[in-house]
């Protein structure tokens, strides 16, 4: 087990970090891309690396570098639209990205995900390992959500997500969020007696305070999507650090900008994580009070014999809740039935005979995460 990063000032000495800029931040204001900025992003990953610090570049910008050569003046509102600008503006994307790193004597892969490549057991591993295998090989991944083929219902969201997932996924110390505004404030920074958050050990320590959810007219998040991606970071014990893209560069050197998020917690996987934040749940296990207290130990699959009542519409590989008799939530997990087979599972037969037996658990104990 690595030891947590808490300390921010020590962030220059992270064996592994991964960074996450957004679209604003390579965007020009006509929709083009910012190649200045961008070059600025390169220069600093670079000098990571000379430190000898791997580097995985989680980076948007796709759907914007495909805005201006689509002739649209500002980012589409419907997924088809989006996914055609991704698909012509990630090329683009790469090819200024292959350019500005080769100066440096870097090579970057293309590293396109979906949620099924972390949610699938056989895809997540496939996912981490061919990750790591660039990370070894000196590589400079460049991770963006597949825009192209995702649907609202499977996607991660946004890739402040995504980016804190990848985290996980790579067994890095810290995830830097780049964003338009310095800091995380205790009042919007243009309101007066604003003051930056400079460190949140907790989320009570951000309870009450009115973070914004819009981001820019090119990007798809704001400060909230930011502020949960370091918290879905900092439950699994990765640190986070939300810096203005601008400041990025010092800020690696462990300057005192931005807001540090100390890690909270030993690690999770990201499949687990992505379980407990982003998965949509499609239908609800009620368990008795035998199979609540196994699933809550830890290490226990659930078996059809504790299952009292199935509600919702789900099949197999979908996400459940599982909850126990007076509703309160206990894990959920990937089902490896659809409801109507777990519902013969529970249920006698008309002619009085036992139910049908389930050949394999309902929910395998490796497809379940703790809430």
């Amino acid at each position: 087990m690595k030891p947590l990063l808490s300390n921010r000032f020590l962030i220059s000495e992270a064996p592994r970090l991964v960074i996450k800029v957004g679209s604003s931040s390579l965007t020009a204001p006509d929709g083009s891309l910012n190649l200045d900025q961008l070059e600025y992003l390169v220069e600093t990953v670079a000098q990571a690396r000379e430190r000898g610090q791997s580097i995985v570049l989680v980076s948007s910008g796709a759907v914007a570098a495909g805005i201006a050569p689509l002739g649209m003046h500002r980012r589409p509102s419907d997924v088809r639209s989006q996914q055609a600008a991704a698909m012509v503006g990630q090329t683009r994307l790469m090819a200024a990205y292959s350019q500005a790193f080769a100066a440096h004597g870097l090579t970057i892969g293309q590293v396109l995900l979906t949620p099924d490549d972390v949610l699938d057991r056989r895809h997540y591993t496939n996912a981490q390992r061919s990750l790591k295998k660039l990370l070894h090989l000196g590589v400079v991944p460049i991770v963006n959500e597949n825009d192209a083929v995702v649907t609202d219902e499977l996607r991660f969201g946004d890739n402040d997500r995504l980016a804190a997932l990848v985290a996980h996924l790579v067994d890095a110390t810290a995830l830097v969020l780049c964003t338009d505004v310095d800091a995380l404030y205790t009042l919007p920074p243009d309101r007066p007696g604003a003051r930056r958050i400079a460190e949140v050990n907790s989320p009570q320590d951000l309870a009450g305070l009115t973070i914004t959810g819009k981001g820019s007219d090119v990007g798809t998040g704001g400060m909230r999507t930011k502020v949960e991606a370091a918290d879905i970071a900092t439950s699994g014990g990765v640190a986070s650090l939300l810096v203005a893209t601008e400041d990025l560069r010092e800020a690696l050197t462990g300057a005192d900008l931005g807001t540090w998020f100390v890690p909270r917690r030993k690690r999770s996987s990201a499949r687990s994580l992505w379980l407990r934040y982003v998965a949509q749940i499609r239908g609800t296990l009620t368990v008795d009070d035998g199979a609540a207290t196994a699933l809550r130990a830890g290490g226990a699959s659930l078996l059809a014999v504790g299952i009292r009542q199935v509600s919702g519409s789900f099949a197999a590989g979908d996400l459940v809740q599982i909850v126990d008799t007076a509703g309160g939530e206990v894990a959920r997990g990937l089902a490896a039935f659809s409801d109507g087979e777990v519902r013969q599972f529970i249920t006698p037969r008309s002619d009085g005979a036992k139910a049908v037996r389930a050949p394999r658990p309902v929910v395998h104990a490796d497809d379940l995460t703790q809430r």
